[in-house]
């Protein structure tokens, strides 16, 4: 064996690997796990120039692997949102709008988009348009509440072009007054069209802000331990020109996150003309580990597409939903690609299934990892039919955000499993986990672990009983080798064993060890792709190498930072200091880096003492 690039040693190794489920160290080399085992056998393979990093005891888990996760359209986005996942209140949450309002220059908008619930907050409220608009009379503010409404004040309002005359969208409604004016409230009923047709009359990055926005996404998932993810398309996310800006990050060896993509058609009506046309220009599996073609979906036509507004009854598909889809999915059997298709509704499964058994007849689908997303009310006949077709199911945590409202609107009963989690690994059929994020959940995968093995909401709701409930090393494999199916990349990564890709993360907590409630707020404190260190924090900072400060300057990202932010503590420097700052590091009211606890520890007064011991210019 050549000598090892790196190797990591007295660590608490939980590799997946059945024939070798535990060690102390790994040995990486170009990329891939050249040995794992003890650290008597791994150490003696260093050579002169190979990077030792000492584990300290820590637990060591493959990197996670999200099965449904928007990363393409989410990292054109991101450095705008201001995100509300984590944060416990709704006057923290107000405290942060009114501060990034006050950031924020015209004409641009600020933005709450999607991965939080009003369930989280200890209120169990959202804002009201009154409070919107007294935080923020002057400046658009559009606030997305997972997949059944969006928040406007007037400013937005008036930026939409939303007045009394416009009318209502096929699917959905704009709240209205006694006089007929819009009040600021969009509802989907249930079709969030016109949730995601608003937002988009919103200001866009230019290329090379959306290049760095993309960059410090890909870092809030390396933070909370994501290495890989399957991109599933989504609305308004157009190929090729959507997938520029991942595919120069690709090329220049910027990305640290592997990406499989899947092809998400964007014309009612021409979805048969979409893949005729992508499947002669496009290659299943063209690309590298690191960026590379999944298939189709998770929109294959539009007359299948159901919605997961558990507020809303559940909508009839269209009568011609099965003539449009078997055309669609003839097309992709014939020329060997495989599929997603999105699904919250057994209604929908079974006649879609009906489709897959037809064409199936006539093109054999083994072999073709195909699979159904979300699948929240799925009968057991309906697992069984897709085990029998060799198809699978991708789960995500969408229930851990909208558990409420299913529980009100069909019964504590039904809830209790939906989705059957448990029943699905039972009988057989391929299953894997993930998150939909970034709008209808968070991208935060322990939220989505915490809530397969604790059957809790993130309202603190169980809706699951123990029965549908994962042991903590079942749902660690939804989260790594089990996603490895559905991008068709078994064998290729998802354990810490020799030949595969080297991704791995050191947990900020022990996963295995540590209390149920808190199992959510772990992080990452090492994260590996190809034995290259993406991110790195506590005892391993000065592995780390962040991207550049985030792009604008404006961006809610350096005043707060992903996941779990919080409002900075009011001083008279932190609104002028985000748009004045050229420092090349994140300060404590750029990032969380040095945030709060900082702050507190600091004599009052001390300021511009504090500020100027990092070397930063944002006192002045």
């Amino acid at each position: 064996m050549s000598t090892p690039d790196i190797i990591l040693h007295n660590g608490l190794i939980t590799t997946l690997d059945r024939a070798q489920p535990g060690a102390t160290a790994v040995a990486i080399n170009d990329g891939v796990f050249a040995a794992v085992g003890g650290d008597r056998d791994i150490l003696p393979l260093a050579g002169p120039k190979s990077l030792r990093v000492d584990l300290r005891g820590k637990r060591v888990i493959p990197g996670l692997i999200d099965n449904h996760l928007h990363v393409i359209r989410g990292g054109l986005n991101f450095n705008m949102e201001l995100r509300w996942e984590g944060v416990r209140s709704l006057a923290d949450a107000m405290a942060m709008l009114k501060q990034q309002v006050a950031n924020t220059p015209p004409p641009q908008w600020v933005r709450v988009v999607g991965g939080f619930t009003e369930h989280q907050f200890a209120e169990k409220r959202l804002p009201t348009i009154e409070e919107l608009n007294a935080v923020a009379p002057d400046t658009p503010v559009f606030l997305l509440h997972l997949y059944d409404r969006a928040l406007l004040n007037a400013a937005a309002l008036r930026a939409a072009g939303y007045t009394r005359e416009t009318p209502n969208p096929p699917g959905g409604e704009i709240v209205r007054d006694g006089n007929g004016h819009p009040t600021g409230l969009l509802l989907a009923k249930p079709n969030a069209a016109i949730l995601y047709a608003t937002l988009a009359k919103g200001p866009k990055l230019p290329f090379e802000y959306q290049l760095n926005s993309t960059r410090h996404f890909m870092r809030e998932l390396n933070r909370l331990g994501v290495t890989s993810a399957i991109d599933a398309g989504g609305g308004f996310q157009n190929y090729p020109e959507d997938y520029a800006v991942v595919q120069k990050l690709a090329d220049e060896g910027q990305l640290t996150v592997r990406i499989a993509y899947n092809l998400f058609t964007q014309k009612p009506k021409a979805e048969k003309e979409d893949f005729l046309n992508w499947t002669q220009t496009s290659k299943y599996k063209q690309g590298t580990d690191y960026f590379r073609h999944n298939g189709a979906g998770e929109m294959l036509v539009f007359s299948a597409a159901d919605f997961e507004d558990f507020r809303q009854p559940r909508p009839d598909m269209a009568p011609d939903m099965e003539s449009d889809l078997e055309a669609v999915v003839r097309i992709l059997a014939e020329n060997r690609w495989p599929w997603r298709l999105h699904a919250t509704y057994d209604e929908t499964i079974r006649r879609a299934l009906d489709v897959f058994e037809s064409v199936n007849r006539d093109v054999p689908l083994k072999g073709l990892n195909w699979f159904f997303d979300h699948a929240e009310t799925i009968s057991y006949a309906s697992i069984d039919r897709i085990a029998k077709l060799g198809g699978g199911i991708a789960v995500q945590h969408r229930m851990a955000y909208q558990g409420e409202y299913f529980v009100e609107l069909y019964g504590a009963g039904a809830a209790e499993s939906t989705p059957p989690v448990a029943s699905m690994i039972d009988r057989g059929v391929k299953v894997s986990a993930g998150t939909d994020a970034t709008r209808v959940a968070s991208y935060n995968p322990w939220v989505s672990l915490s809530w397969l093995v604790t059957g809790k909401t993130v309202g603190g709701l169980r809706i699951y009983p123990q029965r549908n409930c994962l042991d903590r090393e079942t749902a660690l494999r939804m989260w790594t080798e089990n996603g490895t199916w559905f991008s068709n990349e078994e064998g290729r990564k998802g354990r810490i064993a020799e030949g595969q890709l080297a991704d791995l993360i050191v947990p900020s907590k022990d996963y295995f060890s540590c209390a149920e409630d808190e199992i959510a707020g772990i992080s990452s404190d090492l994260t590996m792709v190809g034995g290259r260190v993406v991110y790195g924090a506590n005892d391993f900072a000065k592995l780390d190498a962040a991207p550049p400060a985030a792009m604008p300057d404006w961006s809610p990202v350096r005043a707060f930072g992903g996941y779990g932010a919080r409002a900075q503590p009011e001083n008279p420097i932190a609104s002028p200091s985000v748009s004045a700052c050229s420092c090349a590091h994140a300060c404590g009211v750029h990032g969380h880096q040095h945030g709060r606890a900082w702050l507190e520890n600091i004599p009052a007064g001390d300021l511009k003492s504090f500020w100027g011991a990092l070397g930063c210019a944002c006192w002045i």
